[in-house]
């Protein structure tokens, strides 16, 4: 897999934000990506050492509306990337190789 398919979009909410402080950035990777190719394609991607990957799966938000129901967000999941100390990423510059 190339890493533009293992690495979907960084999730930047209230919550990762702060989780920035302690070298932990979030990003949303395909249903198919495994920790190896996570942490490849971030050393590629912003030439960063990557410490460890947490995988987190995020289950789809439905309501019922009568008989139907209406997904409102899909299935996703989300890795943590602790990257080494000294170390940030800055998700407005991708490293090209």
């Amino acid at each position: 897999m190339d890493i533009t398919q293992i690495l979907i979009t960084p999730v930047v909410t209230e919550k990762s934000s702060k989780a920035q402080a302690g070298r932990k950035y979030t990003f949303l990777v395909n249903q198919d990506a495994n920790k190896i190719l996570v942490k490849n394609a971030v050393e590629q991607a912003y030439g960063v050492e990557v410490e460890s990957v947490n995988i987190i799966p995020v289950r789809s938000k439905i309501r019922l509306a009568g008989k139907r129901t209406i997904t409102k967000r899909p299935q996703a999941r989300k890795a943590i990337v602790t990257v080494a100390e000294k170390q940030s990423i800055d998700f407005n510059k991708i490293k090209v190789s």
